[in-house]
């Protein structure tokens, strides 16, 4: 799944949990699954840091031409 898909499902269970809606065991449930999803993001996140940083250093060993 991508990262925008999973930032919001994240968002939606945030929402559901602040509305007060929800009873214990579904609360739990969903702090449960948003953790998931956090761990996941984070990873996706550090994924991509990775990508733009060997982007950049690829890009400081060739000059730019004139």
């Amino acid at each position: 799944m991508a990262f925008e898909d999973n930032l919001k499902k994240l968002e939606g269970l945030v929402a559901k949990m602040e509305s007060g809606a929800l009873d214990l065991d579904a609360m739990i449930k969903a702090f449960e699954d948003g953790r998931a999803l956090v761990a996941t993001c984070q990873k996706d996140l550090e994924s991509v840091r990775l990508r733009i940083e060997k982007v950049t250093k690829a890009g400081a060993c060739t000059p730019l031409p004139p």
